[in-house]
């Protein structure tokens, strides 16, 4: 005989309860920004480094632009919005949770992929060398520009 699902079953995965960011993260991919869209381009069907990435995945109780649970690497596009003194506290609070619970979290301005995508994916790559979370920049501020 089947066992019946319970309406809450779904909705846990890994550990993480996904049933408040499911639709927000469906919502976000169906409305990417151009450069989301470029980078998504550049990362899926582990098409860089042969690496598998994740996009608006949920980490905990919040989404990230970009994931790679192979190299517990979050990576962040940041708009006009992360701007806003409001949006860069919240975004703090999350690279601060993300980077306790072992992860590097890289952000990247979308001026700068879309005006040096190979610098960037430089970037990325040189911090994938480094163990995941101690990426000595991996705290969620961006790197530096050589």
């Amino acid at each position: 005989m089947a066992r019946k699902k319970s309406a809450e079953e779904g909705h846990y995965r890994g550990g993480f309860d996904f049933a408040g960011l499911a639709d927000r993260a469906r919502e976000l991919r169906r409305k990417q920004t151009p450069t989301e869209s470029l980078m998504w381009e550049l990362l899926r069907d582990r098409r860089f480094m042969g690496l598998k990435f994740r996009r608006q995945h949920q980490v905990g109780d919040y989404l990230v632009d970009f994931y790679c649970d192979e190299r517990k690497l979050a990576l962040e596009l940041d708009g006009p919005a992360h701007f806003d003194p409001a949006q860069m506290k919240h975004d703090k609070t999350r690279d601060a949770y993300l980077t306790a619970i072992g992860l590097t979290v890289l952000r990247f301005q979308n001026d700068d992929l879309i005006g040096d995508t190979e610098q960037v994916l430089q970037r990325i790559a040189a911090a994938l060398s480094s163990p995941p979370g101690r990426g000595g920049r991996g705290e969620g501020v961006p790197l530096p520009s050589p």
